[in-house]
């Protein structure tokens, strides 16, 4: 008997066919990797199995019988929970009070909190799980919010968990401690979908493989036997190029772009950025790698004007920063692609057109005085759109109704558009697919080969490894190492990250002449 079955799940959106005949299963201590090309429906099917899209067709059954799951309540009730891509966590509330939240046969009609933290304090340490339920949940790294929402639906007595691409924001380390709590789970019986874009991961922690593509199952394949290529072309139809960094020439002049000088950031009242200095130079990729909540966010937010710059210098092309709006910042040439897609990148209830030009909307070629040129606008987004394979029935489509790697694709499209001196990039690629991964990562270098200089912020030690020209470690909100990618593996990165200090600093990129 099958602890899930899911049989003919069909959804549709308008003409839009999310879902179409989707069937399969789940046993007991499984562990079922999800993977597709963004907008091929994992989301829509996991959120139907949850109760948030009741399917038009098709049939739910738990544990050999057949269930009608209407609301989350009712996949809470049959003990299916749900981690979202996007956590659903009250950041102003304590760990322990978004577990209890709405649980009032746990609370009781008065609130003990003393008594409940004790219980959820014990609750957590037989997953090993380190965090007092008095902590307040703004105060987490992303890393530890992520499993304060597995332990909230743990506490609910999830017994199919639904993970969605549970790793997106998370660190090496973070992953492994991940993928312990995961395998913990297993061997108490329970079962999980694991969607992800990340083939290695999903061989390293799943038993089976189901592939999606265009809202239908291309196949399932036990993971032992998977082949990386096999997965590929199962999600996107084709083989994946291989990516090349191509040889610059011998005779380079670089231009230093982007000179940061003791630079300190504050962010409520404490100091994440502390005193740095480094330059990024005009055909160059500078990785920056760290933990999360090192300093690497609020360094880019500083750079960008998005937040305040205690003191410090930073100039691009010899022109200070500091002091200047956002749009003049934007018009010296700097762009910027940001950590949170959906609250500094888009806004969600416009359109796709609105969101394309939002950055240009009142400069030509989209405006000629106080006219919108909406032709213009429209051809701008329908060639974004194609170019980056953005999933999305009309450029008229509004950006919260795409998935979450659409939404990234359409920042990048948009921000990759204004030939920006500085290209400024957290986390790119993090939500998307392997074909909008390597496609990403060809503009990257595109740029990078233009002359242009990209800070590319990323928790991918792979990501950074390919592409940077060198690459730089934060931790503490201090640098611990500039080093070039093929002079340092992922351990030694590792223990920079951690707070080791390296000797030898790559202070300038090795090709070319600094001018």
């Amino acid at each position: 008997m099958h602890k899930l079955e899911v049989k003919g799940f069909t959804k549709r959106f308008g003409n839009l066919v999310a879902n179409d005949d989707i069937s399969f299963s789940l046993d007991s201590g499984e562990v079922m990797a999800i993977l597709g090309e963004n907008g091929a429906g994992k989301t829509t099917l996991m959120r139907g199995i949850y109760g948030m899209d009741v399917p038009d067709q098709g049939e739910i059954w738990i544990n050999g019988k057949q269930e009608q799951i209407l609301s989350p309540k009712d996949a809470i009730r049959l003990g299916i929970g749900m981690v979202h891509q996007h956590f659903m966590l009250m950041n102003q509330f304590t760990v322990a009070e978004n577990l209890i939240l709405g649980l009032s046969e746990v609370t009781g009609p008065i609130l003990d909190r003393k008594k409940i933290n004790q219980k959820i304090n014990e609750f957590f340490s037989q997953y090993h799980f380190d965090v007092p339920a008095d902590a307040l949940v703004k105060d987490l790294p992303v890393g530890l919010q992520q499993r304060v929402e597995i332990m909230k639906v743990l506490f609910r007595g999830a017994d199919i968990l639904v993970l969605d691409e549970p790793t997106a924001v998370l660190t090496p380390q973070e992953i492994q401690e991940l993928f312990h709590i995961i395998r913990q789970l297993q061997a108490e019986g329970k079962s999980v979908l694991f969607i992800s874009h990340k083939l290695d991961e999903v061989k390293e922690i799943s038993q089976r493989i189901m592939v999606l593509r265009l809202g239908k199952v291309t196949g399932i394949v036990e993971t032992k036997d998977a082949d990386p290529g096999q997965m590929a072309r199962m999600m996107i139809g084709r083989e994946l190029a291989v990516l090349k960094k191509e040889p610059l020439p011998q005779d380079l002049k670089r231009r230093r772009i982007l000179q940061v000088k003791n630079c300190t950031v504050k962010s409520d009242k404490k100091y994440c950025v502390k005193g740095i200095s480094f330059d990024v130079f005009s055909n160059e990729i500078l990785g920056v790698a760290g933990v999360d909540g090192n300093g690497q966010k609020e360094l880019a937010e500083a750079i960008t004007g998005l937040c305040h710059m205690e003191s410090g210098s930073i100039q691009v092309n010899g022109v200070e920063l500091p002091g200047k709006s956002v749009r003049e910042i934007r018009n010296s040439g700097v762009a910027h692609v940001p950590e949170d897609r959906r609250k500094r990148g888009l806004i969600l209830p416009f359109t796709l057109v609105e969101n394309s030009i939002l950055v240009k909307h009142d400069s030509p070629p989209f405006s000629h005085g106080i006219l919108l040129d909406q032709k213009e606008a429209v051809a701008f987004t329908k060639k974004n759109i194609q170019d980056y394979r953005i999933k999305s029935q009309s450029e008229r489509d509004t950006a919260a109704s795409l998935s979450g790697g659409n939404q990234q694709k359409v920042i990048i499209a948009r921000e990759l558009a204004t030939d920006p001196e500085l290209l400024i990039t957290v986390k790119p690629t993090r939500g998307l697919d392997v074909g909008a991964v390597e496609y990403i990562h060809s503009c990257l270098l595109a740029h990078r080969n233009r002359g242009k200089a990209v800070l590319l912020i990323s928790s991918e030690l792979e990501e950074l490894m390919t592409l940077s020209d060198r690459i730089m470690v934060m931790h503490g909100g201090e640098i611990t190492g500039i080093v070039y990618p093929d002079e340092v593996d992922a351990e030694k990165l590792g223990l920079m990250m951690a707070g080791q200090k390296t000797e030898d600093w790559a202070e300038v990129p090795r090709e070319g002449e600094i001018m």
